[in-house]
């Protein structure tokens, strides 16, 4: 028991208090100053902890922010910096005209592009740019150089500069600044045609035109290409999200000669007249196609910025003006059509002018009683006004709407006006009388071609069109033709067809006569109004026309805006142009004379046993009696009638003729003795076979 107490007491801790009656050992103190310390330590280490909650708690919010708040944006910068979106543009598809000949097409140009990003000295960059830049002015440097201190990763710097630009761009090797590939439109024939196939702006979206009229089918769509890339923007990997698909290619109606000439004639007439401007238009009456389409004055599509409004403008389609006489057309298919008159009725113009209260409309000349074929085939306003009159203002109202005035007729063009006329229920009879002679009417160049080739075609109005045909992935989709109503009667169109012919024959528009050809047309002279009062200075000169007048493959209008020069009317300003026209469109198209025409070469056969049969003519009297089947419902007899004669017989009962060689009529489609149908037409062979003489009494000999 000792030796436990012993150890017991050896291995007691100093600081333990000894048992009561046990021997008494002394206490250790804890040493001065202990306190203080421990206060010192205890300070420290709840600023350390206060020190290191604080930065566990900006760290946390930090990441809060950059994964919970930022994220979306933070993604999208790694995104951009990590990934380039390459756009490669669309082919857009090329123009051509009606022979393949073409006309638009897209090339590559140069555009300069920078990131702003990634400059750090913006001035001094736009410095070293305008430098090699052609034509770089101050305020461009100044202009420049805003764009490259904007925030964000893409900016253009310049579009579409020449190659020669784009080369010493590129070997200045600046900082941020890139070269990228744009499609640019190219007109290789300039001037030619500017107004129909119009222009295309710096972002290939077509701003006139057929470029604009049809720019979803031209212009194809973009294509889109992601390109991954490191931190030194090198390309990693690329995919192809959508590739970029070519536009339709586009075949218009328009003839590139038949182009040209217009334009050449126009361009030339404008000057020699001292005109402020001008529109010719060429149209197949058959099928509503325009083969060509004018205006003066014009620009260049390749730089159209460097043009005024006044030269895009397409007159042809956009400006109204008063046709004046060329719209008595209106007005005599009206009244012949519901037989209010005849070619042959009377109409007293004495004594030259006509009263409506204080209002008076004069002639030109005083032309006492006349037929209405010499009303029109001499423009006289006050034989237009009587024949209105009698129509009243519901039926001629009707006719206006029938050949298409006051209504937009080409789907082609943007921007066509729709022209203005009358509310029937609002024509007195002072504006009854300015209709029936085209006054107080406005109508479109297009509008009038149109009206006019209803006449030449028989009777149908039919769309005006200008494209032909699209052509995509080797396949060619026709635009067909189409027939908007029914104007006239085959046989209206046929008597009108004959006046026509008589106002170049005899009347106002002689100077478009061409020889060996049978012209149908009417002249118009309008005075402009300006500020509501009409000029005596200023006129707008037309004349209107197809040709040949009895297989009509033209209708060819010419309109002078404000002539100046050795005349004013229509007959002495436009129908000349006319004439060169058609001279010139006749002899391309291989369109053979069909008056008086020199006898075609013959080969001659030597296996012929009997010798050909003679032809008898017919005289004067013949020609009556030979139309008098035609009352019975029968087709007549014209064997041995000249072409002139044949065609004047068909006309008067209502039927077109289709002549095929030269001289008399040797045999006929339909035969003598068939059923007659009016409005249909007759092929007419003519031959040149020895003659035998006419006794006295109209027989053979």
């Amino acid at each position: 028991m000792a030796h436990h107490s012993d150890a017991s007491t050896r291995f007691r801790l100093p600081w333990r208090v000894p048992r009561s009656g046990s021997a008494s050992v002394p206490a250790c103190r804890e040493p001065a100053g202990a306190p203080e310390w421990r206060a010192h330590v205890r300070a420290r280490l709840i600023v350390c902890a206060g020190l290191f909650a604080m930065w566990t708690a900006g760290i946390e919010a930090r990441l809060v922010y950059l994964q919970v708040i930022n994220h979306a944006d933070l993604m999208a910068r790694a995104e951009r910096q990590q990934t380039r979106t390459v756009v490669p543009p669309a082919k857009r598809g090329e123009i051509f005209d009606r022979h393949g000949r073409l006309l638009a097409y897209s090339v590559d140009a140069d555009t300069i592009a920078a990131d702003p990003s990634e400059i750090d000295d913006p001035d001094g960059v736009a410095a070293s740019m305008c430098r090699v830049l052609d034509g770089c002015t101050g305020d461009r440097r100044v202009d420049m150089a805003k764009k490259l201190r904007r925030r964000g990763a893409f900016v253009y710097v310049a579009r579409q500069v020449s190659p020669a630009e784009a080369r010493k761009v590129r070997d200045l090797s600046l900082p941020g600044i890139t070269l990228l590939k744009e499609s640019r439109r190219y007109y290789p024939k300039a001037e030619l045609a500017a107004h129909v196939l119009g222009y295309v702006g710096l972002d290939n979206v077509g701003l006139g035109g057929i470029e604009s009229a049809y720019d979803s089918q031209i212009r194809g769509k973009d294509g889109k290409v992601l390109i991954q890339t490191d931190a030194k923007r090198h390309a990693l990997f690329s995919r192809v999200e959508r590739p970029s698909t070519a536009g339709a290619d586009i075949e218009l109606t328009i003839d590139q000669y038949l182009q040209y000439v217009a334009e050449r004639e126009l361009r030339a007439a404008v000057r020699e007249n001292h005109a402020a401007g001008g529109s010719a238009l060429i149209m197949d009456p058959r099928s509503g196609e325009i083969l060509a389409l004018a205006n003066w004055p014009t620009f260049n599509p390749n730089a159209f910025t460097r043009s005024d409004e006044e030269a895009r403008r397409n007159r042809a389609i956009q400006d109204l003006y008063e046709p004046g006489s060329t719209f008595k057309i209106v007005t005599a298919s009206a009244a012949l059509e519901h037989r209010v008159i005849t070619p042959d009725t009377p109409i007293e113009t004495s004594p030259g002018y006509i009263t409506f209260g204080s209002r008076t409309i004069h002639d030109t000349h005083h032309y006492g009683l006349l037929s209405f074929t010499d009303v029109i085939v001499k423009s006289s306003n006050v034989g237009a006004i009587k024949v209105g009159l009698k129509l009243g203002p519901q039926l001629l109202g009707e006719y206006v709407d029938r050949f298409g005035f006051g209504q937009t007729l080409a789907p082609d063009f943007r921007g066509e006006t729709p022209g203005i006329v009358w509310s029937p229920d609002r024509l007195d009879p002072s504006a009854l009388a300015s209709v029936s002679m085209g006054y107080q009417v406005g109508v479109t160049p297009l509008q009038m071609a149109t009206a006019v080739s209803a006449v030449a075609n028989g009777g149908h109005l039919i769309e005006p069109r200008v494209v032909r045909a699209f052509l995509k992935d080797g396949k060619r989709a026709d635009v067909p033709h189409k027939v908007l109503r029914e104007t006239i009667s085959p046989e209206t169109a046929a008597t009108l067809t004959t006046i026509m012919e008589q106002v170049v024959e005899r009347g106002t528009a002689k100077a478009a006569q061409i020889p060996g050809y049978t012209v149908a047309g009417k002249t118009g002279t309008a005075a402009k109004l300006v500020n509501g009062r009409y000029q005596k200075s200023d006129y707008n000169a037309s004349f209107v026309g197809f040709i040949p007048s009895r297989k009509p493959a033209l209708t060819i209008l010419v309109v002078i805006d404000s002539p100046h020069g050795n005349g004013y009317t229509g007959g002495a300003v436009s129908a000349p142009v006319f004439k060169r026209i058609a001279e010139a469109a006749l002899t391309y198209l291989g369109i053979g004379p069909t008056l008086n025409a020199p006898p075609p070469v013959m080969v001659a056969r030597h296996d012929l046993s009997e010798a050909p049969q003679p032809i008898t003519p017919a005289s004067t009297s013949t020609i009556v009696t030979v139309v008098e089947p035609a009352r019975s419902g029968l087709m007549p007899d014209l064997s041995g009638l000249s072409a002139r004669d044949a065609v004047r017989v068909l006309s008067r009962i209502g039927l077109t003729a289709r002549l095929n060689g030269d001289g008399f009529v040797v045999s006929q489609t339909p035969e003598p003795g068939a059923v007659l149908v009016r409005g249909d037409s007759c092929d007419l062979r003519l031959g040149r076979r020895p003659l035998v003489p006419l006794a006295a009494g109209g027989a053979p000999e």
